[in-house]
């Protein structure tokens, strides 16, 4: 079969994004993301440079710009691979962030930083090593809400003080899944071995929906005249690139799909272990049980992370611990969902089952599988706590809004505690 000839199914696979809310549904409208300033990231880090090292860390400010041109710009100034750059944790497109990179440049002498009118670099210095996914404290917000009623400020206090008592549920939100919400549906195919269709929904034009300027490219793709299409695609989209570079050279399809960054790669994985992750948390929320614990459910401990399996001794009183009920208020212990994969610590007995039949809505047993290459798995907290509010309502030139400011642990996502606060939240990216 040729690489243009497979067609992945449209609707095989489940809704990946957050289908239930913790509060009731939000009678406040509003708008996030009306121009990039109005939504500002800033990356709370784990540790400070050295000074010394072969990987030089550069604090950058990023304007309106994706993590993947981001990556790509960063890597042709400095003149590396892309693996030799390494992030903490991926951004959002749309907004003004702050974050820390590394670049591996062993004995060599950086380069002036790149002069780029969406990407700044602040501060340089040297480290021992690679800045790895993870290796931040977490992350604090300022958003400016738009087209929302200024005397709503109380109301909407109101209920993130509900949302700092109760926590945030923690699913993954729409940046997960991509711009074509279907990363998930790529790392099902991918972890399925079915590279042709990988390739269709990737590049061609009759898989998930895309924007229309794309569509010459795609059907460049779909006719088999791969050549044509490559120089179609623009800088930032590195994968379809990298894959059809191959297609153009007379690979095959297993060797286009391999020619994407194993990064990319991963990120596919990854996203459809978050899909199956939201889906769980649907249930925890319809059942109630959202901020709960019962036998065969796995704890995580938000001091450190670590896992353990509830059994019936845990539910009982300990003299010196005080009961499980008080730990879950105090935010000591949540529950949690799974992140399939081999190195999952399974649940039990009712938990488990409601589990698999998540993972099973998304076709996705050879995430288990040893021989599955990709994340390894592991378990997500249902829910996380955010910290430090602040809310005021104002103007500016381009009219009045209220700014909501909070910081949240890494991995959580801002517009998911938003759709909790306002009714159009769910459309933001």
């Amino acid at each position: 079969m040729s690489a243009s000839a497979a067609r992945p199914p449209k609707d095989s696979l489940p809704d990946p994004l957050p289908a239930r809310r913790l509060l009731d549904e939000p009678e406040i409208a509003g708008r996030i993301k009306a121009r990039p300033e109005d939504f500002l990231v800033d990356e709370i880090p784990l540790y400070e440079a050295s000074g010394e090292g072969e990987h030089l860390y550069l604090r950058v400010r990023k304007i309106g710009m994706a993590h993947g041109e981001m990556m790509s710009l960063l890597a042709m100034h400095y003149g590396v691979s892309l693996g030799a750059i390494g992030f903490a944790g991926m951004k959002d497109r749309t907004g003004v962030t702050h974050q820390t990179v590394s670049v591996h440049l062993p004995g060599v002498e950086a380069p002036p930083p790149p002069a780029h009118d969406r990407l700044e670099v602040l501060w340089q210095a040297r480290h021992g090593n690679k800045l790895r996914r993870g290796h931040l404290r977490g992350n604090r917000f300022s958003i400016r809400l738009r087209e929302i009623d200024p005397l709503k400020a109380p109301a909407l206090w109101r209920r993130m003080q509900r949302l700092v008592a109760s926590g945030v549920p923690d699913y993954f939100g729409p940046q997960r899944f991509g711009y074509r919400r279907n990363n998930h549906r790529l790392g099902q195919l991918f972890v399925h071995g079915r590279h042709d269709e990988v390739l269709a929904e990737l590049l061609g034009s009759h898989g998930s929906p895309f924007p229309e300027h794309q569509r010459p490219h795609r059907e460049l793709f779909d006719a088999g005249r791969y050549a044509e299409s490559l120089p179609l695609w623009s800088r930032a989209d590195v994968a379809e690139r990298a894959a059809l570079r191959v297609l153009a050279a007379g690979g095959d399809s297993r060797r286009a799909v391999r020619a994407v960054s194993r990064e990319d790669r991963d990120f596919w994985i990854s996203s459809l272990q978050s899909a199956i992750f939201n889906r769980v948390l649907d249930e925890r929320l319809e059942h109630g049980s959202f901020a709960s614990l019962d036998v065969g459910d796995v704890a995580f401990r938000h001091d450190n992370g670590s896992l353990f399996l509830v059994g019936e001794q845990d539910l009982v009183d300990d003299p010196e611990r005080g009961p499980i009920s008080k730990r879950l208020s105090d935010f000591e212990i949540s529950p949690s969902g799974p992140l399939p994969g081999p190195g999952l610590l399974p649940a039990l007995g009712r938990t488990l089952e409601r589990e698999m039949a998540a993972i099973d809505r998304f076709e996705a047993r050879p995430l288990l599988d040893p021989e599955t290459r990709g994340p390894a798995g592991t378990r997500r907290p249902f829910r996380v706590r955010a910290s430090n509010p602040a809310i005021e309502a104002s103007q500016d030139e381009h009219g009045s809004f209220v700014r909501l400011a909070f910081d949240l642990p890494k991995g959580a996502y801002a517009t998911v505690l938003l759709r909790e606060l306002i009714s159009d939240a769910d459309d933001a990216s």
